[in-house]
Parts: structure tokens; C-alpha cells; sequence
């Protein structure tokens, strides 16, 4: 046994034994025939640093698969990083800029050359970082989305669905960042507020017999209009469909479609269609029978104005760039008569009503996002997302919480062509050559692409990289040893035994990794998604940087230690809710792991060590009878909790069991037997032993490093607490009897202390307990009970009926009643509670009125409301509470 510090200081230990475990092979015990069980890790960017939301997604993880460990399994959790295209060579580019370098000033080859060195030297920050979180991954083999092995799978998949003519090469519109000059995902667009303005615009009729009103938000882009669009049902219109309208400024003859895009409620009705540069009008323009070939395009790649196909954009609009042409369009239609005047409400005229738009902006470029008419290479999502949405309505995928299917299937049912291309230098190059006719040879080699084209023809290769999104969709398969390994189960290891993921990637990752893996695999990726909410303020606001609302975790982990924060990551992950961040309830979590500290150095000093069996001592006393009970009870609600994915469900069962039944109650209980007082020291000394040890496992995979500490300190042991083996939930080793005992002592204590705290009786002052109505089994207990009663309640039993006033405890069929003659001062006692009884109902009414007053509840922030409800309910409480002291005053 080794001697606890008085202090428990996280720092102290927490390197330590993270070193310890990853130098002895730990996270991936030797266990050749045990049950394989395996995660793998949402591969981080290797650009990124530690945030609250991987805090949570990677504490989530390593609980399960320190749990699985110590189950007996044989668990693994993948680790690996994500060569981020995009994030990545905007790092290294900014670096270049500062030395006065652009990436164009070398070759491809040459500026790879700068990636890797990057990566080399500064990449992968992020694996140190959770290995101060604790996270228990198999390092030895941590993979990269560009490895050598990664890479084969990533160009096998490609040329696969190539020859199954399940990825093509296409014109569509894609969201293009001119500030990156590529093409980007869905999630890689924020839309923020911005002030803008809604023009409204006179399209003339060819054959001059009117107008047609159209309002837009975008005008410059009216250059490269190729229809107006109104509702087939709308009366107002109905003779117009087929005629057509002469666009001012560029004089292109457009027709009016039919198209139930649009509303006749809106505005005119009637709404301009620019097909090249609008995902709903591009849908609109191919029904209206447009293809995408022939549609409009009017910007380069910088989002400047170029020349459409047919000519007529004026030369003065051409370089502009898109806010310079808004103003140049606005100025040319107001000069043609054609720009309708918004008048305000004052009377005033302006060009254009103000509004604010929802505007698409790159997330890291910061520009302004233009839907784009390009070349790209797509996958067919529909085709591959049947046997994904199947695998989940047949249960062989369960999405926890199940409320998230509703939002899967609506997406996958209605699922759009996954473009895979992107514009850069950094990534997987795309294996698809072009020789000079166009034709295109999809190869997994240059040299298969030249036998394919025949000896003589020129080839190029593709400059493009294929989206980080497309190669990470192969990750539990691809890290496993997929192409090479020709095992379909991967040796036991796939489908993986469940995926942790937030639900904002539930469609880019998520789904993604479902129809790759179904496809390639022939089964599914996991058998379980479990889905968490996002970490959010302590307002409940989203976390950005631009607030300044962020959190650091390792700020907290520092201030804090990595077990506080992990507990409480833990403790407030509930199923479907977002986790409100308070850095109150981190340092709550850091005293819970001071109390258990104190709680060993006590068990320490009183000679109890590590236990020498993972069976329950033999116990007669009834207080270590009731505490193994307890424990027992504990490891099945933990269990139970584990296996439906209640994080919170099963740290608080581990929380209520060490804070409440081991420290509060049971070692305040025996410690009479331990300092001597009492027979059966040894019998307790051993079945503490026991139960400290069975706290240790229970609470490791939760508080890795605290655990790890007292399990050593406690004695010497043959195996290190990380490979221990999960307590036994033994349902033999429940006693009723004595649980109903100690459950009725503790009952008793705790009426009796909440009356002495309520009257204001003073804490050393020992009062006498007159029993009335207690059956034999109660008078039995009292008898055995009656050292505990005096030590920790400060009664000791008195015969005869009690006199003057008093306090009166029921519990069960007994009561309890406390003489309080010459302790306090009864009349004053009376009026003080019926003072702040008068007090707090005041507040609760008040406070009740407002939450009943609907323009209250309407027009106030949630936050105010959220608080004023809460307030209530304490208020509530409060006066219930004052109540029932005065009701024992008699």
C-alpha cells in the first residue's frame, strides 16, 4: 500500500499513466481469442486542435471501449487523421504567402513536397491532445487518410464505381468558393444575416404588349436569365405561358414557363430563372427542358463577370466582379425605365426595399458562395443509399436516439448526386486520364490507363483531388486492411461495433460510410449509430468564435483535470438534448474526485486495502450486507445504462452510489467497527476493501486516471486497473432484509437531520426520541440501530409519551417525536417560519404570473424564461419545504 498526498492533484498523475498504459501496449491488449470488439475514431483534420465538441464525441468513445476492455473483449478503437484538403492547403499556402511564396510559383509535385514536410513537422497536433483527454486508441497503428494502404482503397473504390457506372463525370451547379477556387460541401457553406435588398424589375413582353414584374435579390445575375417562371395555376398569368420576354441590357429573348417553383403568393408571382446560377432555377431550367450544357454561365472562377455563351452581355459588365456588377445592372436598369421604385413607408422612394438575406459564405475563405455551372465528377448517392435506408428500416443499422431515422430517411429519399471533385493540389489526386479528343480512362495506375487508351495516345490526368468526404467514407473498412485483406469480416473486426458520431454529420460521414461500406462490404459499416447533441454555451447559444462564447477543453482539463471533464461530458449526454456548458458543474466533478481521494486516504488510514477476490465477501453485519447489495445494484444499473447508450443514466448511478451509499453513509457507518468500538472489524475492513475496489472499475472507464492512481495506492496488484475485469452483477448477493434495514436507518437519519436543520436546532444539542406506533420489526431495528441513531442523528431513545412542544418525524408506520422545550424557543420559531413562509409564496406567486402572462412568455428571451421557470419551481419547493417544518412544530 502506498500512502495517498493529502492533495489530489490531476496534473501529477494524469501524464504518468497515460504514458504508462500506451508504453506497456495497454490500449490494445494481447487477446488472441477473445471477442473482437471494435470503434473507429471520426478521424480528426490534422490541422485541428482539441475543441469541446471532440472532447465529447472521444470521451463518449473511450468510455465504451474502456468498458469493452474490461469486459474481457478484445477492443479496438481505430485512431487516424484527416489529410483535409482544403484546410490543409490554405495552412501551408498562408505559410508560403508570409515568405512571399505562391503555391502556382511551383510544380505540383514540388508544393506536395511542402505539404508532407508541413505535416511532418507540425501536423497531427491534435493525437497529443487526446491523448491528455485520456483516450485509450490503438496508436501503434494509427492511420492517415492519405497512408500508403489508405490511398490503394481510396483509388480502388473510384475506379469501381466507375466500371459499375455508379460515378460519371457531369455539369451541375456546385457551390464554388472563388476565394479557394474550388468547389465545396454542404457543410463547409455557413449562411449568416446579412443587409441586403429585394429589387423589383419590368421584364418587357417581345411582341410588346406589356410587362412582366420580377423581384430579385441578386440582380446582376438577370445577365445570364434564361426564363421566368409562374405558377400553372395562377389565372393571372395563364396567357402569357409560352409567349416571351426581351431581358433589358443584354436584349436575350427568354420564354415564360409553367413551373410550380413558383408561388403566387410571393411577391408578383412570376419569378426570374437563371438556371446557371440558382440551385432551385437549374431544377426549374432542366424541367422547362434546358440542358445543362446549354445553360447560361455568366462568372469565371474568381466570381468575376465573364461572357456568356451567346454573346450579349455588354463589354462594360465583363471583369466586374458580382458587387461591382450589382451596381452597374441596378444603375443600367434604372436608366431603361425598367427598375421599380420601392416606396417606404414615409412616402420616400428608394431603388429597393431593404431586407436581410440568408447569405451562403465560404467557412474558411469568409467569401461569398456562388452556385457555379462546372465540370465535376459525381457519385450516384440514389442508386448506392437503397441498401442503406433498408439496412435501417430492417434493424441491421439502430440509430440512437431513434427520433434521428425520421431526419435519415427524408434525406436519403431524397438524396441529390454526391459531387466528389474538388479544385486542388492537395488530396487524392482523381485516377481518371483525358486523351485529346475527350475521351476519359479511369485507371488505378497511369500505366493501366495507356493500355486501356493504346500505345501512341497523349493522355493528362485529371488535376483535380477528390473530396476528404469521399475518402473517409471507406474508414471503417479501409484503416481494417481492405483491399488486401481478403477476409470480409476484416478478421471478426467489420461491421464495427458502433459508430459515436455528432448528428451534424450524420449525412457527410455517416450515411456516406453506410452506402460505401454496404457496397464494398457487403454489410454494414456498424450495427449501432449513436448520435450526440453539440456542446452549446451556458445560454444555450452556439458556440463561435465570433461570439466569443467558445470553451477551451484544454483549459479545463488544466484548471480542472481530464477526469472532471470527462465525467461531466458524460454525466450530461442525454439522448436527443445539446449539452449546456457550465464550467461549475466541471469543477463539481473535480471535488467528486476529491472526495473519492479523501474517501481511499480514510479507507487508508483504517487499514482497509485491495481486495484479494472478485466475489463479495462472506458478511454478517447488516451495514456491509446492505452496501454490497448496493454495489451490486450499481453494476446492473450501470450496466443497463451502458447497453442503451444513457451515458448520463449510467454516470449518475456511479456518481448517487460512490457520493451518497459508499462515502456519506456506509463509512460513516462501520466507522465504529473500524476504531474498535465494535465486533466484526475484519468482516469490514474486507467487504470495504471489496467495494472500493468494484468503485474503481466501475468509474474507471468514466475517470481513467484517478482510478488508475487509487488502484495501485490501495495495494500491490498483479495487473494494472485498465485491464481489470468488470464487476460481477451476482443478484445472489442481495440481502432484503438487511437493505430494508439500512435503507430504514438512513431514512430515519436523514428526517431527523432535515427537522433539526429546518428549526433551527443547534447541531451539538442532543435531543431525546419518543417512538409511538412501531411495530416489533421498528423496535427491533431501533434496538440495533441505537449507537448509529446517537451518532449520527443526536437522539437517543426516551420512554413515555413527550411533553410540551416538540418536532414529529414520520417514517413508515412510526413516529418520531422530538421534545424542542428549552432548545429553541417555540414561539419565535412559529412566527419566523410563518414569515418566510409569507416571503417565498409572495415570490412564487409573482413569479407565476409572469410565466402565466403570454406576451411574458412570448416576447422574453428563452433564457429569461428558462430561469423564471426554474425560479418557480425552487420557489415551489422552497415553500413546500417551510410548510412541513412548521407542521412539526404541531
Amino acid at each position: 500500500m502506498t500512502e495517498l498526498p493529502k492533495t489530489f492533484d490531476p496534473a501529477a498523475i494524469e501524464a504518468r499513466w497515460y504514458g504508462h498504459w500506451e508504453e506497456k501496449g495497454l490500449f490494445r491488449p494481447d487477446r488472441p481469442n477473445a471477442e473482437p470488439w471494435t470503434i473507429v475514431n471520426p478521424p480528426p483534420n490534422v490541422t485541428g486542435n482539441l475543441h469541446i465538441g471532440h472532447a465529447l464525441d472521444n470521451t463518449l468513445q473511450d468510455i465504451l471501449v474502456r468498458h469493452a476492455r474490461l469486459k474481457g473483449k478484445d477492443a479496438l478503437w481505430v485512431v487516424g487523421t484527416d489529410h483535409a484538403g482544403i484546410a490543409t492547403q490554405m495552412v501551408v499556402e498562408r505559410q508560403m504567402n508570409a515568405r512571399g511564396e505562391k503555391r502556382t510559383d511551383f510544380t505540383r509535385d514540388q508544393f506536395l513536397e511542402k505539404v508532407w514536410t508541413w505535416k511532418a513537422e507540425s501536423g497531427g497536433q491534435i493525437t497529443g491532445q487526446l491523448r491528455r483527454l485520456g483516450c485509450s486508441m490503438d496508436w501503434a497503428n494509427e492511420r492517415f487518410t492519405m497512408d500508403e494502404g489508405f490511398s490503394k482503397a481510396v483509388l480502388k473504390v473510384f475506379v469501381d464505381l466507375y466500371r459499375q457506372g455508379l460515378l460519371y463525370r457531369d455539369k451541375r451547379l456546385v457551390n464554388w468558393d472563388a476565394g479557394l477556387g474550388t468547389a465545396i460541401s454542404d457543410l463547409e457553406v455557413e449562411t449568416r444575416e446579412v443587409k441586403g435588398s429585394f429589387w423589383r424589375l419590368r421584364y418587357p413582353l417581345a411582341d410588346g404588349s406589356g410587362f412582366i414584374e420580377v423581384a430579385t435579390t441578386r440582380p446582376e445575375t438577370m445577365l445570364a436569365d434564361m426564363a421566368v417562371a409562374v405558377h400553372p395555376d395562377d389565372a393571372r398569368y395563364t396567357a402569357l405561358i409560352g409567349k416571351q420576354v426581351r431581358l433589358p441590357i443584354t436584349g436575350r429573348l427568354i420564354p415564360i414557363v409553367a413551373d410550380e417553383h413558383a408561388d403566387p403568393e410571393l411577391g408578383s408571382g412570376a419569378v426570374k430563372i437563371t438556371p446557371g446560377h440558382d440551385f432551385n432555377d437549374f431544377e426549374v431550367g432542366r424541367r422547362a427542358g434546358i440542358e445543362a450544357r446549354d445553360m447560361l454561365n455568366m462568372l469565371d472562377g474568381k466570381a468575376h463577370i465573364c461572357q456568356t455563351s451567346d454573346g450579349l452581355i455588354p463589354d462594360a459588365f465583363l471583369g466586374l466582379s458580382t458587387a461591382d456588377a450589382r451596381k452597374a445592372v441596378v444603375a443600367r436598369l434604372k436608366n431603361e425605365g425598367v427598375l421599380i421604385p420601392h416606396i417606404d413607408k414615409d412616402g420616400e422612394e428608394h431603388d429597393a426595399e431593404p431586407r436581410t438575406i440568408q447569405t451562403p459564405f465560404g467557412d474558411r475563405s469568409g467569401v461569398v458562395i456562388e452556385p457555379w455551372l462546372t465540370d465535376q465528377w459525381y457519385v450516384d448517392a440514389k442508386t448506392l443509399a437503397q441498401p442503406a435506408i433498408q439496412a435501417v428500416r430492417g434493424g441491421d443499422i439502430k440509430i440512437v436516439p431513434q427520433a434521428w431515422e425520421k431526419t435519415f430517411f427524408n434525406w436519403m429519399e431524397n438524396i441529390q448526386p454526391w459531387c466528389v471533385s474538388r479544385q486542388l493540389w492537395w488530396g487524392h489526386q482523381i485516377p481518371a486520364w483525358f486523351a485529346e479528343d475527350g475521351r476519359v480512362f479511369v485507371a488505378e495506375s497511369e500505366e493501366e490507363a495507356q493500355a486501356e487508351a493504346g500505345e501512341g495516345v497523349v493522355l493528362t490526368r485529371d488535376p483535380d483531388v477528390l473530396d476528404t468526404w469521399f475518402s473517409s467514407a471507406l474508414w471503417p473498412f479501409a484503416t481494417l486492411g481492405w483491399p488486401d485483406d481478403g477476409d470480409k469480416t476484416l478478421a471478426g473486426r467489420y461491421p464495427n461495433d458502433v459508430l459515436i458520431s455528432g448528428f451534424d454529420i450524420l449525412f457527410f460521414w455517416d450515411a456516406r460510410m453506410m452506402m460505401q461500406g454496404l457496397h464494398f462490404m457487403g454489410d454494414v459499416p456498424f450495427k449501432t449509430l449513436y448520435l450526440h447533441g453539440l456542446v452549446r454555451a451556458a445560454d444555450g447559444s452556439k458556440m463561435s468564435k465570433s461570439k466569443g462564447n467558445t470553451v477551451d477543453p484544454l483549459g479545463l482539463i488544466d484548471q480542472y483535470g481530464a477526469d472532471a471533464l470527462r465525467f461531466f461530458m458524460a454525466a450530461m449526454e442525454s439522448q436527443g438534448r445539446d449539452i449546456k456548458m457550465d464550467e461549475r458543474r466541471v469543477e463539481g466533478y473535480r471535488n467528486f474526485a476529491t472526495k473519492l481521494w479523501n474517501a481511499a486516504r480514510f479507507a487508508q488510514a483504517n487499514g482497509i486495502g485491495a481486495s484479494t477476490t472478485l466475489e463479495a465477501p462472506n458478511a454478517s453485519l447488516a451495514v456491509n450486507k446492505w452496501i454490497i447489495a448496493e454495489t451490486v445494484k450499481t453494476v446492473q444499473a450501470v450496466d443497463l445504462a451502458l447497453a442503451d447508450y444513457r451515458f448520463d443514466g449510467a454516470a449518475n448511478a456511479i456518481y448517487q452510489f460512490i457520493w451518497s451509499r459508499f462515502c456519506d453513509w456506509y463509512l460513516e457507518l462501520i466507522k465504529p467497527v473500524l476504531q474498535g468500538g465494535e465486533e466484526g472489524g475484519d468482516e469490514t475492513r474486507a467487504v470495504a476493501g471489496w467495494v472500493l475496489d468494484q468503485i474503481l472499475v466501475l468509474l474507471h472507464p468514466f475517470m481513467p486516471f484517478i482510478t488508475e492512481e487509487l488502484w495501485h495506492a490501495m495495494g500491490t496488484r498483479d495487473h494494472d486497473l485498465i485491464v481489470a475485469q468488470w464487476p460481477m452483477a451476482d443478484a445472489r448477493a442481495l440481502d432484503p432484509e438487511a437493505e430494508r434495514e439500512i435503507d430504514w436507518l438512513i431514512r430515519l437519519v436523514s428526517e431527523i437531520r432535515a427537522a433539526r436543520t429546518e428549526l433551527n436546532v443547534p447541531p451539538g444539542a442532543r435531543l431525546p426520541m419518543h417512538v409511538r406506533d412501531a411495530n416489533d420489526g421498528t423496535t427491533a431495528r431501533l434496538i440495533r440501530q441505537a449507537s448509529a441513531l446517537a451518532r449520527l442523528a443526536r437522539v437517543e431513545a426516551a420512554e413515555g409519551e413527550a411533553t410540551g412542544g416538540a418536532a414529529q418525524v414520520v417514517v413508515d408506520e412510526a413516529t418520531f417525536v422530538l421534545p424542542l422545550e428549552g432548545v429553541i424557543d417555540l414561539d419565535a420559531e412559529r412566527q419566523r417560519l410563518t414569515k418566510a413562509i409569507a416571503a417565498v409564496e409572495k415570490e412564487r406567486d409573482a413569479l407565476g404570473g409572469r410565466l402565466s402572462n403570454a406576451s411574458f412568455v412570448k416576447r422574453a428571451k428563452p433564457e429569461a424564461v428558462e430561469k423564471a421557470k426554474v425560479d418557480h419551481a425552487d420557489k415551489m419547493a422552497e415553500a413546500a419545504r417551510l410548510h412541513a417544518a412548521l407542521g412539526r412544530l404541531g
